[in-house]
């Protein structure tokens, strides 16, 4: 069955020629156009990045909070908030002086007691700090700059956990704000960061503003991916939320916004032939787009049923459904996702019979599935998605699975997906997601490997002999040691199934061409400073 795209604009006469829609936003007090960039970004549906994965919050925490590392273009753990930081010889006990100049928002200094606190909430919630935590014997203060962490066993991948390239956001905070639990979230918004938030002006569901923190003071190396000198020079960011990707686009035309985030390949020519306009590519890895499967609840609390949609899923049709023809897509059969040196071909023999809607309905079959309701939520505001969606829906119900899409913006969504109650009762049974590329490099940090059930990412995939092979990550030290140990992850993971890949798509945003400066960073992330206005 074909679902057509929808359609976003017709493509006729002059493709570069304005399109006419009245304004969208609403004069404010504001500094000068001049030193202010208007962003098409989405809403921020959780300020609390210890609370989820949700991308634009990890835009808003690198905006408004510090961190201890970052990682550098080649994603090699570099400091940020740190001046220098030593190991004793026993490889146990790791000691971090602060750098000078850090104060938060609210004009009280960052100290050592900060960064105590800020680890300790966000290792009881992150995958990699949790590794932290449980080889750690000690984490305190030395004096108001110094503060180290004590292990029981020596761990070689802290310093790259801390900078979380994969992870939860390790925001430094207050330590008022860090001593709440990991499951409450912190409403502050005063971190030390670049930017400070405008409580003011914050708008919920329509804008967000971000002003320029004057007492913000950069390190002296060169920006490069998100470490070194986070320079700021415009006076305020405003991030809008334009749900309608066409309205977006007609308000970057007529010079009403500066930036869009997301583009449909629809929409591509229309930008490149706008002489005012520029495509640029800041996520060269691009982003791994997969389908995460509720493994608590019927029918895909059976593997044969989860088995089956490694089956059904067609790639190419998914990536057609979702970038047209952009020629910026391809498919994915390692769990590694694409580029990086761990992606492999173990236990991938299924991908050569991909897709075979008969083998699929024959595991649905074997798994007992009687008609369960199989709910998939539909994010309206984001159009990949939403496609990739109604494509999967057409294609289970093909093969007889009694599916409900249910069309919801993507904060609803973001609520929506903790929820783990049977779809009957208000939960979900698939939801279609994605990653950075680069961030399935670090199966430590990131989430989206975890197999330990209750305690996993949203989906709640269980495999006690998968996690037993995923620990000996941390306990090598060579990449070709890791390459080992990725492969006999992705040969247990395509047996018990915590996700299927649904392909690879590298997405350039559209900027005018008066917007420069804008940093390419190893995820699907974009950072405020060091751009600038013509």
């Amino acid at each position: 069955m074909t679902i057509s795209r929808r359609d976003l604009i017709k493509l006729t006469a002059s493709a570069g020629a304005a399109i006419t829609f009245p304004s969208i936003l609403r004069a404010q007090n504001a500094p000068p156009a001049a030193t202010t960039v208007r962003m098409a970004m989405g809403t921020v549906p959780n300020f609390d990045p210890i609370l989820t994965t949700a991308g634009n919050t990890y835009e808003h925490a690198l905006a408004i909070y510090d961190t201890l590392f970052q990682v550098d273009s080649n994603l090699v753990a570099q400091p940020q908030m740190v001046k220098k930081w030593n190991v004793s010889d026993d490889k146990k006990t790791y000691t971090f002086e602060l750098r000078d100049g850090l104060r938060f928002h609210d004009g009280s200094a960052v100290t050592a007691t900060d960064c105590v606190a800020s680890i300790r909430r966000w290792g009881r919630a992150d995958s990699g700090g949790k590794l932290i935590m449980e080889r750690m014997r000690d984490i305190s203060k030395i004096d108001d700059k110094t503060f180290a962490i004590v292990l029981n066993e020596p761990l070689g991948l802290l310093i790259d956990i801390l900078a979380a390239p994969g992870g939860l956001f390790l925001a430094v905070m207050r330590e008022v704000d860090a001593d709440r639990p990991e499951t409450e979230a912190v409403i502050a918004n005063i971190g030390s960061g670049p930017f400070k938030f405008n409580q003011s002006l914050a708008r919920p569901g329509n804008s967000f503003t971000y002003d320029r923190n004057e007492e913000y003071v950069p390190r002296l190396e060169p920006c490069d991916g998100f470490s070194g000198g986070k320079v700021v020079n415009v006076d305020r960011v405003i991030y809008q939320n334009i749900a309608d990707q066409q309205t977006a686009l007609a308000a970057l035309q007529a010079n009403e916004i500066d930036f869009v985030k997301l583009v449909p390949a629809d929409l591509l020519p229309v930008i490149s032939n706008d002489p005012n306009l520029a495509l640029q590519v800041l996520n060269k890895a691009g982003d791994t787009y997969f389908l995460r499967i509720n493994c608590r609840q019927k029918p895909f609390d059976n593997v044969k049923a989860r088995q089956a949609l490694l089956y059904l899923v067609d790639q190419q049709a998914a990536m057609q459904a979702a970038f047209g023809n952009s020629g910026r897509t391809q498919t994915v059969t390692s769990l590694f996702g694409v580029g990086n040196p761990y992606v492999n071909d173990e236990n991938t023999e299924w991908s050569k019979a991909a897709p075979d809607p008969k083998k699929a309905s024959q595991l649905f079959q074997e798994a007992g599935y009687a008609g369960e309701k199989v709910v998939i939520p539909q994010t309206t505001d984001w159009a990949e998605g939403s496609n990739i969606s109604q494509l999967l829906a057409a294609q289970l119900r093909n093969i007889g699975v009694n599916v409900e899409l249910l069309p919801m913006d993507w904060a609803a969504f973001v609520a929506l997906r903790n929820k783990k109650e049977p779809a009957e009762d208000g939960g979900w049974s698939l939801f279609v997601s994605s990653w950075s590329g680069a961030a399935l490099a670090d199966p430590i940090g990131t989430p989206f490997f975890q197999a330990t059930g209750e305690k996993a990412w949203f989906g709640w995939p269980q495999d006690e002999p998968y996690e037993a092979i995923r620990a000996k990550w941390a306990s090598v030290g060579t990449i070709e040691e890791r390459k080992a140990v990725a492969r006999q992850m992705q040969g247990r993971w395509w047996d018990f199934v915590g996700a299927v890949m649904l392909g690879n798509a590298v997405q350039p945003i559209a900027r005018s061409k008066t917007l420069t400066g804008l940093v390419e960073v190893p995820k699907t992330t974009v950072v405020m400073w060091n751009m600038q206005k013509a």
